[in-house]
């Protein structure tokens, strides 16, 4: 049977959403790989909107109007859930792409750091997930998420977000465990199914971001086979 992969869309666009390369680079892998990819997304109002070209703040509150949710299925040509409706028994791995909107919309890491907290829907679903011992991918920023939710617990997560020291700083003050890595490796956390890449969190191209991407989903399905 194919794996039923999730991708937890934040929006579209690096700077108020999920990074357009890493996440395509990941349904690329998944796709690649014959997995069955079921994307979503909480259907909240974005934190904000930035104008990419000149990388400046536009609107603010509610995000001038804008849905993490109809964003976020322009990543994903339409072929969006709402992640409300979506459950641990309809997966069998999950992966979540960077970008800001992890750190903006999925949680509140850009502004309250170390204190931030995590959308009530994307922490339900990680926590069925981790329950259920199934595999949870995070790429970028997104690590962050895990090590919140995880730290909490007790579960000391093992991640990576490469080598940035304020960030792996933030995820020890959480209480997970930072392991530095080359942009394009992986951490694999075996104990508590987790896998992490840093993706752009280094200054690197999209050919360094899609190899880090496939080894990170790699390592998802074969902790997902396994089970």
């Amino acid at each position: 049977m194919l794996a039923r992969v999730g991708v937890i869309l934040s929006g579209c666009g690096y700077l108020d959403g999920a990074e357009i390369t890493e996440a395509v680079s990941i349904l690329i892998a998944l796709d690649r790989r014959g997995a069955e990819i079921v994307c979503m997304a909480p259907d909240i109002a974005q934190a904000g909107v930035v104008d990419h070209l000149t990388g400046k703040l536009e609107g603010k509150a509610e995000g001038g109007g804008r849905r993490v949710l109809a964003e976020s299925a322009r990543i994903a040509r339409g072929k969006v859930l709402d992640l409300a409706n979506v459950k641990e028994v309809d997966l069998d791995a999950l992966v979540l792409p960077g970008g800001f909107g992890a750190a903006k919309n999925l949680s509140t890491f850009a502004v309250d750091g170390a204190n931030c907290k995590v959308d009530p829907q994307v922490e339900r679903i990680l926590k069925e997930m981790y329950r259920a011992k199934k595999p949870i991918g995070l790429a970028c920023i997104a690590p962050v998420i895990a090590a919140r939710i995880f730290g909490r617990q007790g579960a000391i997560p093992k991640v990576t977000i490469g080598t940035d020291k304020a960030t792996a700083d933030a995820i020890e003050s959480m209480g997970g465990q930072h392991v530095n890595t080359e942009p394009a490796g992986v951490c694999v956390d075996e104990a508590n199914l987790l896998v992490t890449t840093p993706c752009y969190m280094n200054d690197v191209g999209a050919w360094v971001v899609y190899q880090g991407a496939e080894k990170m989903v790699e390592e998802v399905l074969r902790l997902a086979q396994a089970r």
